[in-house]
């Protein structure tokens, strides 16, 4: 049920998926909101330019995802947040194993959704912060068909080398992604252990690799 209603959230917000992803190399002193308001601009005009996407090809999609959106994220902190307190437990291997597969998962979940970006725009909401914070919310509007859509980011920031604000999670329509899959990874382990919570996100991405 989760999971069928993540993909309805999903398709409505497939214009910007992606955004939570985007890479760049990016100055530390760049402000948060800032940062989303280019990299977004940035992502959706080369999605936009691209004919192959926009034809519907999967394998150049999950390239752009994996090569210019993955490296801006803090996916440790977001693969740890999403086991939640099981991921203590993990060993140093399963952690490896889960940030992985978890990468998997994610990247060709949104990969299916940036195929379809049309004409939508992001409007940037004032964001409420000091110069000290070490993370934010940003939060934005998605604008296009129908009526604006809340999508708002979690950024930490980062210090030493490649310092800079990372994005760690997203809020679409009021429902965050990690605590979302919080709920399912906590069921998984409970049932079957880390062990088994690897090997259904295995199967599952083996299983999307399949359709795509």
């Amino acid at each position: 049920m989760v999971q069928r209603f993540l993909g309805r959230l999903l398709a409505a917000v497939v214009a910007v998926a992606s955004i939570m992803f985007v890479a760049s190399a990016v100055a530390a002193d760049e402000a948060p909101d800032a940062l989303i308001k280019r990299l977004s601009t940035e992502v959706l005009d080369a999605i936009k330019a691209d004919k192959q996407i926009q034809a519907g090809n999967l394998s150049r999609v999950i390239a752009l995802v994996d090569q210019r959106i993955m490296p801006s994220v803090n996916f440790q902190r977001m693969t740890s947040s999403a086991v939640g307190r099981h991921w203590r437990q993990a060993t140093p291997e399963q952690q490896s194993r889960l940030q992985d597969e978890f990468k998997i998962l994610l990247v060709r979940t949104y990969s299916g959704a940036l195929a379809q970006v049309s004409d939508q725009s992001i409007a940037m909401k004032p964001m409420r912060a000091t110069p000290e914070d070490k993370e934010v919310v940003v939060r934005t509007e998605v604008r296009g068909h129908g009526d604006p859509i809340q999508l708002d980011y979690r950024l930490e920031k980062t210090p030493g080398q490649g310092a800079g604000w990372k994005i760690y999670d997203l809020n679409v329509l009021g429902v965050w992604l990690v605590e979302t899959y919080r709920g399912q990874f906590a069921q998984e382990v409970s049932a079957k252990g880390i062990d088994g919570l690897i090997a259904t996100l295995s199967e599952r991405n083996k299983a999307n690799a399949k359709k795509g």
